[in-house]
């Protein structure tokens, strides 16, 4: 059977990461749409360029990452309807072989509304942070909960759902997909490499932001769809906030007191550390993968207050950038 399938590339200031992508997917989809947000280097004409259809983002409302998915499956409105659509982020490339597998488990089974499959980082060696995203990726194949934002998705399924919320900032994915999920729908992860991600972090300041938009979109999604997140909002209070706030007291009335933290802490990273062994890490990697894991709550931490901040006051939700 022949499919017609689209993809949706979506990006903002990616530079030759867009380039990588949009060739990655040259000639194997009837259309690519490319929607920019906002850029101020080259990108959409290099998305012109290279043949893509570009829809360009006006900046009277926020951007986000499904702001711009919904814009792109909007466009597709403007020709023929696609079988199947598959979104990919511009700082991706997709793996040779991935269009053919996604297709082919969509057409086996009605019931899935969105394959996935394995993201992995290009360059992982280059600094801590691009492994630790690398190792975020590596998640088992089966039927799963949520994915990430790059997919194959069955426009009934993308409709039915009302498509992405263009309000949410991060963790966008998981919420499109708890909603995808109440309409019936499935989603599994095929045993195939999917996409390569270059997250090109290698500051401290990008990994410390990163974790900033990710403590956002616990907290956002949480609040949207309790109890999704809970056990991450949890964490997050207890290492980011109670116990830096215990540290506080404790050093003003009780010095000694801050060993106790200290422990709390300590235990923390020593759980952390086996666990990552267990499932096979490395010690030298699982030491530093502990280190930034633990750390982590407390950007998230702030990322959570900026959320509620937002939503008490009443404003925008606005996007948090790493890169």
């Amino acid at each position: 059977m022949t499919c017609v399938v689209a993809v949706i590339a979506i990006g903002r200031n990616e530079g030759a990461r867009l380039e990588a992508c949009l060739a990655s997917v040259k000639g194997k989809a009837d259309r690519v749409i490319y929607v920019d947000s906002g850029s101020v280097d080259n990108s959409v004409a290099m998305a012109r360029a290279s043949g893509a259809e570009v829809v360009e983002l006006s900046a009277d409302k926020p951007f986000t990452a499904a702001r711009a998915r919904n814009a792109g499956f909007s466009q597709l409105s403007n020709g023929a309807s696609p079988d199947f659509v598959q979104f990919v982020d511009g700082d991706c490339v997709v793996v040779d072989g991935w269009m053919q597998a996604a297709t082919q488990a969509l057409l086996d089974d009605p019931k899935l509304g969105i394959v996935t499959g394995w993201r992995s980082e290009i360059q992982p060696e280059k600094s801590i942070y691009n492994d630790l995203c690398d190792f975020e990726w590596h998640r088992p194949a089966g039927r799963i909960v949520t994915c990430g934002g790059d997919m194959m998705v069955r426009p009934q399924a993308f409709e039915s759902a009302g498509g992405f919320d263009a309000t949410v900032i991060a963790a966008e994915d998981d919420e499109f997909c708890v909603r995808l999920r109440a309409q019936g729908w499935q989603i599994r992860r095929i045993p195939v490499n999917m996409t390569r991600h270059d997250a090109a972090m290698l500051r401290f300041g990008q990994w410390w932001q990163r974790a900033v938009r990710s403590g956002h979109g616990f907290a956002q999604v949480g609040h949207m769809h309790p109890p999704y997140f809970a056990r991450e909002q949890k964490r997050v209070l207890a290492y980011g906030a109670a116990l830096p706030l215990l540290a506080a007291v404790f050093l003003a009335s009780w010095a000694a007191g801050l060993w106790i933290v200290v422990a709390i802490y300590g235990f923390n990273y020593l759980r952390t550390y086996k666990g990552l062994v267990a499932e096979g890490m490395l010690p030298k990697r699982a030491r530093n993968h502990s280190v930034f894991l633990t750390l982590s709550k407390i950007p998230n931490m702030l990322g959570m207050t900026r959320f509620h901040w937002r939503r008490l006051k009443g404003r925008s939700m606005q996007i948090i950038e790493y890169k």
